[in-house]
């Protein structure tokens, strides 16, 4: 399954966690389901992120070794 699937089904069962914490009044429920939904967002943009790559690999490389060299530059 791909990464940008994988994130919203997480981040919608956070959604549904969430809203079973509110429901409950548990605190730690809440909180769990608002970690799924970012880690849902996170998981969804990497999946973005690599389609990118995919689709531009020229365009992604120059810019992998423009950070590389800026990097390398306010290190030495």
């Amino acid at each position: 399954m791909s990464d940008r699937i994988q994130g919203t089904a997480r981040e919608f069962g956070g959604r549904a966690q969430e809203a079973v914490g509110n429901l409950s009044g548990d605190t730690r429920t809440q909180a769990q389901g608002l970690y799924n939904q970012a880690s849902g967002q996170a998981q969804q943009a990497a999946g973005q992120f690599s389609d990118v790559i995919k689709s531009q690999p020229i365009v992604a490389t120059l810019v992998a070794a423009a950070i590389g060299y800026v990097l390398g530059r306010l290190t030495s």
